[in-house]
């Protein structure tokens, strides 16, 4: 009977360390970038867990941080465009691209948030810069997919790392 109290206490105990709502044992977050040749953009995604992406946001911001549930919609989709275009710089054959925010949508426990980039032609080269929560956790993580021609190439990031090269 009492090792099974401690087998129990021993669970409660690891579940509220790793399961507390607001520190979970991964820090990542994805970036995709698929270029469509056929309509010469890029396409952008970056999947990240809602509650970091908040606290995150806390810190740059004067308003309440709700992004599942925003008082101003409008607001809230410029601190996110805002933070993303801070923390991520693409470039494709040496030149740095614009994006587009288009916008973010609920994803499970994730915020998909959503950029393109038109008039790209061709891509040899994407090169990504990518600081993401990284003032949020130092184990933080960017995990980094770009695809060219159906050619799925990835790479992952640990702070303070920031720099992917990928050739095509």
């Amino acid at each position: 009977m009492k090792s099974y109290l401690k087998i129990y206490s021993l669970s409660i105990l690891i579940f509220l360390v790793f399961f507390n709502g607001t520190r979970h044992p991964i820090y990542v977050s994805v970036t995709e970038i698929n270029h469509n040749a056929q309509k010469q953009i890029l396409e952008i995604s970056c999947k990240i867990f809602t509650g970091d992406f908040e606290n995150t946001l806390r810190k740059y911001s004067n308003i309440k941080i709700d992004l599942l549930n925003p008082v101003n919609r409008k607001s809230m989709d410029k601190l996110v465009e805002q933070y993303i275009h801070h923390h991520l710089g693409i470039y494709v054959n040496n030149q740095i691209i614009e994006t587009q925010f288009l916008g973010y949508e609920q994803d499970e426990e994730s915020v998909q948030c959503y950029f393109q980039a038109s008039g790209i032609k061709s891509v040899k080269k994407i090169t990504v810069n990518n600081s993401i929560l990284y003032e949020y956790m130092p184990e933080q993580m960017s995990i980094i997919h770009a695809i060219v021609n159906n050619q799925r190439k990835s790479i992952r990031l640990n702070n303070p790392e920031e720099k992917a090269d990928f050739d095509f």
